[in-house]
């Protein structure tokens, strides 16, 4: 379900933010649908469980999923929140880019990569 680049420049955290966000933007997760246990997942992923139970703060203080003690953490009601979280997190990176000296041509070059590496994951799927 988690897939992570452990040689990539993005912390595991936001790598772990990033992959839910995305699987309750499709549709594979849906509100109110319980998550594993940040032991359990960190147990998978060969992670310091400390690093899943920051991804759940993050993720539950940008309102994405919700906590019940005892119980677990869940999906919340998305209000476009996932979606415009994402766009608001892309604009700025974006910006960053070309206040760097990063030409539009590059960043256009990027996401054509991306678009193609989802497009060939979906192939294989």
């Amino acid at each position: 379900m988690i897939t992570l680049d452990l040689t990539g420049r993005a912390p595991i955290y936001e790598q772990i933010c990033s992959q839910f966000s995305s699987l309750i933007s499709k549709g594979v997760l849906k509100e109110n649908d319980k998550l594993p246990s940040s032991r359990m997942l960190a147990k998978e992923l060969g992670l310091n469980p400390n690093t899943v139970a920051k991804a759940y703060s993050r993720l539950e203080h940008d309102e994405i999923i919700y906590s019940v003690a005892g119980k677990g953490c869940f999906v919340a009601k998305q209000k476009g929140s996932i979606e415009k979280k994402l766009l608001e997190e892309f604009k700025l990176h974006a910006a960053a880019a070309m206040q760097a000296g990063i030409s539009l041509g590059s960043l256009t070059s990027v996401l054509d990569e991306l678009a193609e590496e989802q497009k060939e994951r979906s192939d294989k799927e």
